[in-house]
């Protein structure tokens, strides 16, 4: 069996149980070593072999996986954040099943959701938005047409950028093409790690104030008026208000 563990965003506390037990107990773990913290795998067994994806490939990552499961072992393949975003595992779930090879993924806690907790704000306000647009940059990787962040930016939702923080000149000119130069940014920088830093901005001075503190990558790029201070409060805690729980009191 492989199993596939988001590791969570950068504190090895952020690790799910179910996802610190598969690790400690594995007999082979495979990881993102260029993200993962390496204190996730402090716990491993003596005996567990342990391979840093970083210079591997993906035949190399399933010669590993295949031997292990030869053995009869199990393999442990260790994402950073959640798998699912940004994470390429479909290409390596592919390949196990054509390899009839079980497997199971466990969730993590993903960066952007550590983020919001290091700034303390909701993504989703009441009058402000309710939607969160999860993206990035084209780079090296392309990104679909009708997906451009000129595209996206006319939401004006609350927008959360990976992979982006190294080109954030171009960035911002992409974003003002419908959020305004006032519009919030905050960019949080490791997010949930011993050197977590946040900068906060507007869609005028961020760019300058990412490179003035030296940021180039491993952040998160993110915008809207969720960062701002005005916004309903929610219908949920209202007392006038009634659910299937409550009855509202009338004012």
């Amino acid at each position: 069996m492989v199993y596939f563990v988001g590791a969570g965003a950068g504190d090895p506390e952020l690790l799910t149980i179910k996802g610190k037990r598969l690790i400690d107990n594995a007999d082979v773990v495979i990881y993102a070593g260029s993200l993962v913290n390496p204190e996730v795998l402090k716990d491993v067994k003596k005996d567990c072999a342990v391979y840093d994806s970083a210079g591997m490939n993906l035949e190399e990552v399933l010669d590993v996986m295949k031997a292990a499961e030869a053995e009869g072992k199990t393999t442990v393949r260790v994402h950073t954040g959640d798998s699912s975003i940004y994470g390429a595992i479909r290409e390596q779930l592919d390949a196990l099943d054509k390899l009839n090879i079980e497997h199971e993924v466990v969730p993590g806690v993903s960066s952007f959701l550590a983020a919001a907790a290091a700034m303390q704000k909701e993504y989703t306000l009441p009058d402000v938005t309710q939607t969160v647009i999860l993206t990035r940059m084209e780079g090296r990787t392309p990104v679909p047409e009708r997906e451009s962040i000129e595209e996206l930016a006319k939401h004006r939702a609350t927008m959360v950028l990976f992979l982006s923080v190294g080109m954030i000149d171009e960035l911002v000119m992409k974003l003002k093409t419908s959020y305004p130069e006032t519009t919030p940014v905050a960019v949080v920088y490791k997010a949930s790690w011993p050197d977590q830093k946040i900068i906060y901005g507007t869609l005028s001075d961020i760019a300058a104030k990412v490179k003035e503190a030296g940021i180039k990558k491993t952040a998160l790029v993110t915008v809207g008026d969720f960062l701002g201070n005005e916004y309903e409060l929610s219908k949920l805690y209202d007392k006038t208000f009634t659910h299937e729980y409550r009855q509202g009191i009338s004012e």
